[in-house]
């Protein structure tokens, strides 16, 4: 029953926000845009977490009838992975998730009003065939663009036709959001940013209304300007 569709509760990542001890398995996400660290699967955002059935069999119904959407697309496999600001929208009931961090480290849901815009994070760009520059997004999809984005921007996408409707630059001023650490959830400005000639993490200085923090480079996420470009559920 078990195979290599699911694994143990208990052996989850700690990022999904179940309970660990009322039953033995749980589902293991496919093979798709999030790495099975960083996307937890459908069945678990609709059951666990939105509350749509308790039953998987009527989960997977839901999902067979096209009920469910994952950044403006239909999606019927309950394994599918969901992770770091991804949309999930329910039709049916007008209702509309972007997948977010709380402070306990831990994916949450966030009603949004906005289903047609996605943040992605730049991890790095590389050339392709033609001399064309390839970036390759947090989630694992990648897109075509020019060479004025770099590594660690980040950009919203219109969704689902995946065209980039803002840049948003890693840089000092800029609005920041971090996803890891003990700061997980926090919004604010980039204050300054440490360079560190060694294998050690580049430093990050965080200001917000509560004082200014350090957190390492790559739990950062840029997310806008003076404001979030996307609803994100927390203040500077």
């Amino acid at each position: 029953m078990t195979g290599n569709h699911h694994l143990k509760r208990v052996a989850a990542p700690r990022s999904w926000p179940i309970t660990r001890k009322t039953s033995k398995w749980v589902a293991k996400p496919s093979p798709g845009p999030h790495s099975e660290e960083h996307g937890m699967p459908l069945i678990v955002v609709l059951r666990d977490l939105l509350h749509l059935a308790d039953k998987a069999k009527e989960i997977k119904q839901i999902l067979h009838e096209g009920k469910v959407m994952v950044d403006g697309k239909v999606r019927k496999d309950h394994r599918f992975p969901v992770g770091l600001f991804d949309v999930i929208s329910v039709p049916d009931v007008n209702a509309n998730y972007r997948v977010t961090v709380g402070q306990d480290g831990k994916f949450k849901l966030l009603p949004v009003t906005d289903s047609s815009s996605k943040l992605l994070k730049i991890v790095n760009k590389t050339m392709v065939a033609g001399g064309k520059i390839q970036l390759n997004f947090h989630d694992g999809t990648t897109m075509l663009a020019n060479n004025d984005y770099h590594a660690k921007d980040s950009v919203v996408l219109k969704v689902p036709e995946k065209s980039i409707d803002r840049h948003l630059k890693y840089e000092v001023g800029s609005m920041a959001y971090v996803i890891n650490g003990k700061h997980a959830g926090t919004l604010g400005k980039i204050k300054e940013i440490r360079i560190i000639k060694s294998t050690t993490p580049n430093r990050i200085t965080i200001t917000t209304e509560a004082g200014d923090f350090d957190t390492i480079e790559k739990y950062v996420v840029v997310v806008g300007k003076d404001s979030p470009a996307v609803e994100l559920g927390v203040k500077a």
